[in-house]
């Protein structure tokens, strides 16, 4: 992450966007590893994972049934058709149920939030980003640096952050969301004793039109089935397996254990794979 701006410390990762299963292995390869820059970087071996892909791996793959019956009658569609051809295909396919996704996203963004707000604290115009110029006395400066150099949903989550932190509702939210973020962390995890894979949606829906949202609340739920990957420090993929009634993508979320991204992308592979050849 060396070179990135930090947002939530404890939950930024970066991805990344390919055309296919083998590029995301081979830029994969190219990120991973263990960053000296990086005081979050694990030290641990690094095997390269694009030379070993194997489309051809039977894998056991828990699909997450109750996340799958929340989504939009289309996307619900395409995914059951995709867990059938991963069944044809030889994988084992099993059903286990998660915690109800509202826990994921309450979590997620009193933690988020709460972090982003430290770290954003040091854009003031003082050292780091821009400067306003129009200011009178050093306190005009900060105000005026922060309100004009961020976005109103910048602001949005550290006015949020900040009130999770406050004196009075630290322990009431910010440790709350800390005890969550455990309990859907061995969640996964105990799925993940049981299967090599997990299955279930990016989304509840397919993408929607800029400015479609009304809310903030809309868009955080849109959030709703990726951001629990982060919260458990578990490695995931999206692959696109059908189109909407407007040529839009959608797509299904792969998640494997922490560090076992070999099975991951061998699992991404097939399921991309078995979906060209459908």
């Amino acid at each position: 992450r060396y070179g990135l701006a930090s947002y939530s410390s404890s939950l930024d990762q970066i991805g990344v966007l390919t055309q296919n299963v083998e590029d995301a292995a081979i830029l994969y390869d190219a990120i991973a590893g263990y960053d000296k820059m990086d005081s979050t970087s694990a030290q641990i071996d690094f095997t390269p994972t694009a030379p070993n892909l194997n489309a051809e791996k039977k894998l056991r793959i828990a699909v997450i049934e109750n996340y799958v019956n929340e989504a939009s009658a289309e996307v619900k569609a395409a995914l059951l058709k995709s867990i059938e051809m991963l069944k044809a295909n030889g994988h084992e396919i099993v059903y286990k149920n998660m915690l109800d996704s509202k826990f994921d996203i309450a979590a997620y963004y009193i933690i988020a939030t709460a972090e982003a707000s430290a770290n954003l604290s040091r854009y003031d115009g003082v050292r780091y980003g821009k400067r306003s110029q129009n200011t009178e006395n050093l306190k005009d400066m900060y105000i005026n640096t922060r309100s004009e150099g961020f976005g109103e949903e910048v602001k949005r989550r550290i006015l949020l952050g900040t009130f999770v932190l406050s004196s009075g509702y630290y322990d009431a939210y910010y440790i709350k969301a800390q005890k969550a973020r455990a309990f859907i962390k061995a969640k996964y995890e105990e799925i993940l004793q049981d299967a090599d894979l997990i299955f279930m949606p990016v989304t509840p829906t397919t993408a929607f039109e800029f400015n479609a949202k009304k809310s903030p609340m809309e868009v955080y739920l849109e959030d709703i089935y990726t951001i629990s990957l982060n919260l458990a420090g578990l490695g995931g993929i999206s692959v696109p397996v059908g189109k909407d009634k407007e040529g839009l993508n959608i797509s299904a979320q792969l998640i494997c254990k922490a560090f076992d991204e070999q099975t991951l992308l061998d699992g991404a592979l097939s399921l991309e794979k078995i979906i060209k050849e459908k």
